[in-house]
């Protein structure tokens, strides 16, 4: 089965095993150089590179893989152990780390967000001139590659490329440059190398993308209008991307058992010097500190570049400390669902009717009682419809219960089938509450949440004649509440940097519409034989190229802005009250969500175009909030590729990092200060007032707390002080917010609290 990257892979990063033997096969390291240490007599430093390795190691020309000069200085071999060594002993090398594998994260959106509202100008641009400016942005999606056929990349009425594009489209056995790519594909790579050494497998290397992931990713981000679109009749309408003019770059770096660092580092240096202007990767592995962190080290030199960078946060909820992709120059993005819902259900014999989802587009079993069952021996794998672990006496003609988890939730109807069971009722455990994700399942299914699993499987355990009919009712919209956090969508605290808040923000991650790759079935499951062209999908990586493309919008809109500013607008104007006007609700288990789960909150693209103020941030920000976190300067300089870090300027706490969030660790101290400074992106003579909303345990003082901005540009600092009341006692963590307020608009960051000596 492709590598799939739907909700039931953790977005956790792990290094392959090491060797036990110094005969064994090579495997993929990163090398670290002292990039500035070049010797005069070699022209470049990739020329560099080839030579020290050759010294020092056997066969360097099948051993190096990649050399990196701007998301990175130093390059990608495949070594034995000894070679290893060697090189670690060499005065050139920083470090050497293996290679590390990460995980993918897996149209009515545009409606629910406003992007298909005609009211009226956005931020003083009309949705034509928006449509225009963004034909010269471009965005790089890293990812499984592209579907070149795909109506949602057709490229109607779009004027020529941009002159500064200097990205190409490669060619391969299935891929022709000519005919696959166009004014809208503008760009299509692909990055095997680290993988192909890691594997072993001979994958048929090309951009073309045959496990839909990639697809569905990239026109979400900026896919072209598509009337009529539907997943087997589900969800019909218009598809269409955020930013439906942007161009389209993609970069295959993932493959059948995941994406190698090496190969995600090669395809972002790639992007950054093609022309991108955002970057969209919905992968992500565990925390890491920064400096060994391929995303994040790459993300960096995209960010001074002034390319904003879009991760998927992870699909680890709800488990907390959970995240990936934290460094604060990275846009982190969890996911919410929409008021779209795709209704099933079963009645059982007792008369009783539970509501679940289903994406079933078959005949079903009609409208008749039929026999159900649910595992009564001791093997828990059958609890699970765990491959071959269902006894077709017992499920044949029958519908099965099968408890949600472990093994993929299409991959259980499948076993179902295999045994001879015509139905299959997916019942969630503890594990994942009362979230419900709709499959496009290959027999009559309905998922169901907990407490009606509970239910169900109660009842089949003490009837005398357990039986079920189920029923589809199709595609509803305006369901409510929505948003609704998702219960897999990674949470905080952030456990790389504490005082920084992630995720930023959350966007539509749920049940969504996109264009499919027609290698496989929508199931994604190599049995599955039916044809799409448009899929189904939930996972951050479906809410991260929902930002990226916003990006791409407000790119378009504001030229000069730099990637901390875009941030910040997305940020400062997110909001946290649903479509019934409540407080946003987590769906693990429908209690009232935190920051720590949705960030600022849900985007708002209508109010980030005009936003009024930013939180700006410049590399040397970022280079000072690094020396801050007590890297030594080798550490500092695999990230910021500088010659000559001091360290003579840097924060006395991360936190005071010009951050549009607060995360204030209450240690040895009762007080904690930050300073932040406000740039005017809005009108001049604009004056705000001070809003601040704190848990009773904190005291919050702002000063000043009116703030008079004369002219467009003017920056003005602010300092807040927070105390731990003593008379109170404190719980473990709290949340607050703090808000700019004037009549026209309200720039608002979230406050974290946690108190880490109780």
């Amino acid at each position: 089965m492709a590598f799939r990257a739907v909700i039931w892979f953790l977005a956790v990063s792990f290094v392959i095993p090491s060797c036990l033997h110094l005969t064994c096969a090579k495997k993929t390291y990163i090398v670290h150089m002292k990039h500035h240490q070049k010797p005069a007599s070699y022209a470049t430093h990739s020329d560099w590179y080839t030579d020290h390795l050759q010294s020092l190691t056997s066969g360097a020309g099948d051993s190096l893989l990649y050399t990196y000069d701007v998301a990175y200085h130093g390059y990608a071999a495949a070594l034995i152990p000894e070679e290893v060594e060697s090189l670690r002993q060499s005065e050139s090398v920083v470090g050497v780390y293996e290679d590390t594998i990460y995980s993918l994260h897996t149209t009515r959106t545009p409606e629910f967000l406003g992007l298909d509202s005609g009211l009226g100008p956005w931020a003083g641009h009309s949705l034509q001139e928006l449509n225009q400016a963004s034909q010269d942005v471009i965005i790089g999606v890293l990812d499984t590659g592209v579907w070149p056929e795909s109506k949602s990349f057709i490229d109607a009425d779009m004027p020529d490329v941009p002159a500064r594009w200097r990205g190409e489209c490669e060619a391969a056995h299935d891929f022709n440059p000519k005919i696959h790519c166009n004014k809208k594909l503008i760009g299509a790579r692909f990055f095997s190398r680290g993988y192909s050494v890691a594997s072993g497998e001979k994958e048929a290397h090309s951009p073309r993308d045959t496990d839909g992931h990639g697809t569905h990713t990239a026109s979400t981000a900026a896919g072209s209008q598509v009337v009529n679109a539907s997943l087997l009749g589900y969800a019909r309408g218009t598809a269409r991307g955020m930013a439906t003019h942007a161009r389209l770059a993609t970069y295959r770096v993932c493959w059948k058992t995941g994406c190698l660092g090496s190969d995600i580092l090669a395809a972002m240096e790639r992007a950054i010097l093609d022309g991108v202007d955002v970057l969209s990767m919905s992968l992500g592995g565990g925390s890491a500190p920064y400096f060994r962190d391929t995303i994040a080290i790459g993300a960096f030199a995209a960010m001074e570049k002034g390319i904003l960078v879009s991760c998927s946060a992870g699909n680890s909820g709800p488990t907390k400390e959970s995240l990936a992709n934290v460094a604060p120059w990275i846009m982190t993005v969890g996911a919410g669902t929409i008021d779209r819902d795709f209704p099933a259900f079963a009645i059982l014999g007792n008369g009783k009717k539970y509501t679940g989802v289903s994406l079933y587009s078959g005949k079903g079993i009609g409208r008749r009682m039929v026999e159900l069952v649910y595992n009564k021996g001791s093997n828990s794998s059958s609890n699970m419809c765990l491959a071959g672990s269902l006894d077709p006496a017992t499920v044949r003609g029958k519908v099965v219960v099968c408890d949600r988890g472990i093994s993929p939730r299409v991959e259980k109807g499948a076993v179902v089938r295999e045994a001879g069971g015509v139905g299959m009722i997916l019942a969630n455990t503890a594990a994942s509450g009362e979230e419900l994700v709709a499959d496009s399942h290959l027999l009559p299914a309905v998922a169901v949440g907990r407490k009606a699993g509970d239910m169900i499987r109660q009842y089949v355990k003490t009837a005398k004649n357990p039986t079920v009919m189920m029923g589809f009712a199709g595609t509803v919209v305006n369901v409510k509440p929505s948003p609704v956090v998702a219960a897999f969508s990674s949470r905080g605290p952030n456990m790389v940097t504490p005082q920084i808040l992630k995720p930023d923000v959350i966007g539509p991650g749920v049940n969504i519409l996109a264009a499919w790759s027609r290698a496989l079935g929508p199931s994604g499951l190599d049995k599955d034989t039916r044809k799409t062209q448009f899929n189904i999908m939930s996972g951050t990586s479906m809410s991260c190229p929902h930002i990226s493309g916003l990006a791409a919008l407000l790119k378009a809109a504001h030229p000069n802005w730099s990637p901390s500013a875009i941030k910040s607008a997305l940020m400062t104007t997110a909001y946290t009250l649903d479509n019934a006007n409540s407080p946003l609700r987590d769906a693990a288990d429908y209690s009232l969500s935190t920051p720590w789960a949705h960030g600022a909150g849900h985007v708002n693209p209508h109010k980030a175009l005009s936003p009024g103020l930013v939180y700006d941030a410049t590399p040397e920000d970022y280079v000072a909030f690094l020396c801050s976190l007590r890297y030594t300067v080798e550490m500092i300089q695999a990230i910021a590729k500088r010659p000559n870090i001091t360290c003579a300027r840097k924060f006395r706490d991360p936190g005071q990092l010009n951050y549009p969030s607060f995360s204030v660790l209450f240690g040895k101290s009762r007080i904690v200060k930050y300073s932040r400074e406000l740039t005017n992106v809005g009108a001049a003579g604009s004056v705000y007032l001070v809003s601040v909303e704190a848990p009773p345990t904190v005291a919050v003082s702002v000063k000043p707390s009116k703030l008079v901005f004369k002219n467009v540009g003017d920056k003005q600092r602010y300092t807040v002080t927070f105390t731990s009341k003593k008379s109170v006692n404190p719980v473990s963590h709290a949340f607050g917010s703090i808000t700019w307020k004037n009549a026209q608009d309200q720039v608002k960051s979230p406050v974290a609290f946690s108190w880490t000596q109780l």
